[in-house]
């Protein structure tokens, strides 16, 4: 049985989609012509995995319960390199 190919991935086809005459305008001015498609398909393959993401997280969060707010806020900070304050810094 033949998979589908993973986003990203296999040839390039084309597809009609409808857009408001703004949008399009906007993705014109901002990637040109020729450069749509590519634009495009970065952003729908960048939804795809924060979709994707957000499962996972729900399929955590159904297993493990909620995350603890201040551990995320605490782990972000650090992230950022602004660790002061946090027990987790050392």
């Amino acid at each position: 049985m033949a998979t589908s190919p993973a986003p990203g991935e296999g040839p390039v086809r084309p597809v009609s989609v409808s857009l408001h005459e703004g949008t399009i305008a906007a993705l014109k001015a901002r990637t040109g012509k020729r450069g749509m498609s590519a634009y495009v398909e970065a952003l729908i393959q960048r939804q795809l995995e924060r979709d994707r993401l957000r499962e996972l997280i729900e399929d955590a969060e159904a297993e493990h319960g909620p995350v603890d707010q201040s551990a995320v806020d605490d782990k972000r900070a650090i992230l950022r390199g602004n660790a002061a304050g946090s027990a987790d810094a050392a």
